[in-house]
């Protein structure tokens, strides 16, 4: 007999994590002051049932890299198939000049998603829906012949593209917006830019066996949020209230503020670069009883970087790894990590 259940992962917008560290080595030279925005994504969501365990959560997170290895374990004699579900973040252009970090123009494998299950790889479905004012808009715009990832290029091209009255449909239903600039160098132009909400949810359906462990891995190349002009490192940095938020968010502490004002004076044009990491932690809490065995490791890249985030128990394990351990884990907040750099390459 079988038990049918659903798991769903929802990444939120990260949020501050438990503890308070700051970790810190050396950095170098940034350079003109700009900035693109991260994407948080994170694990499986669990509709709570008390059928499966997850008897072990190992996340390794880095600017290039985050994995994480789950063992599930169901506890009942019954087999039980699930319908997992991993959306990865929305993804919404809301004005000309936001910049989102994306690593790859795949409109559809924004991030590089990649599963395994007990050391085989699986393919995943993929559903992607496109909202405006709350409205689903998605049969719409592919009925106008409308790629739907709004941030890419070729999307506002075929925009560019529509005629008069499709652009005042698409502005009147808040798809789109008409802006101004010079692309080309030959003077200003108008362009219709897409302002719709994509959707993107992997799924697919998982068999737990009765009485075993079901082995999970994904990979995916993280949303990398970057500053090139960062102000921590700056003198008065700590009483700075523009950059308050962003010590709360991290918890950086007066260590890591000596060691990056310390670094920034070597820098080329005194300022430290930023790269900005999020994941989502809490989804951990929803299986049935606490994660037996979490681990994770914290890679800042460079032994000459500098790295904070919050968390209680912080080990450096390597020249740039740190690492955390807990046991009989609950996971109550998310995680964020500063790397203050010499440079974005």
């Amino acid at each position: 007999m079988k038990a049918v259940m659903t798991v769903f992962a929802r990444p939120l917008a990260a949020a501050l994590v438990i503890g308070a560290v700051g970790i810190a080595g050396l950095a170098g030279p940034a350079a003109a002051n700009d900035s693109s925005a991260e994407l948080a994504a994170g694990g499986l969501v669990f509709v709570h049932n008390d059928a499966i365990e997850m008897h072990s959560e190992d996340l390794f997170v880095s600017t290039r890299l985050v994995r994480v290895k789950y063992r599930f374990f169901n506890r009942t004699d019954e087999d039980i198939v699930s319908l997992v579900a991993f959306p990865m973040p929305d993804i919404t252009i809301s004005s000309a000049e936001q910049n989102i970090s994306f690593p790859t123009e795949d409109p559809v494998r924004l991030l590089d998603f990649t599963t395994e299950v007990n050391g085989a790889p699986v393919e995943n479905s993929v559903e992607q829906r496109v909202t405006a004012r709350g409205l689903d808009r998605t049969a719409l715009l592919t009925g106008m012949g409308i790629p739907l990832a709004p941030h890419l290029r070729s999307t506002n091209m075929v925009l560019d593209g529509l005629p008069a009255d499709q652009w005042d449909k698409l502005v009147r239903l808040g798809l789109a917006e008409v802006v101004e600039y010079d692309d080309d160098g030959t003077g200003m132009k108008r362009h219709l830019e897409a302002r719709w909400t994509l959707h993107t949810t992997f799924y697919r359906e998982q068999r737990f066996p009765a009485g075993a462990e079901t082995l999970v891995e994904h990979r995916y190349v993280p949303s990398v949020g970057l500053s090139v002009g960062s102000m921590i490192g700056q003198p008065g940095a700590a009483s700075d209230p523009y950059t308050r938020p962003t010590i709360d968010k991290y918890c950086v502490d007066k260590s890591f503020l000596a060691a990056a004002e310390r670094a920034a004076k070597k820098a080329e044009g005194g300022y430290l670069a930023e790269q900005r990491v999020g994941y989502i932690l809490t989804t951990g809490a929803n299986w049935a009883g606490p994660i037996g065995d979490f681990r994770l490791v914290v890679d800042k890249g460079a032994p000459d970087n500098l790295v904070s985030f919050c968390a209680e128990g912080v080990t450096k394990i390597g020249p740039t790894l740190f690492e955390v351990r807990k046991t009989d884990y609950v996971p109550t907040e998310n995680l964020d990590v500063l790397i203050l750099t010499r440079s974005l390459q």
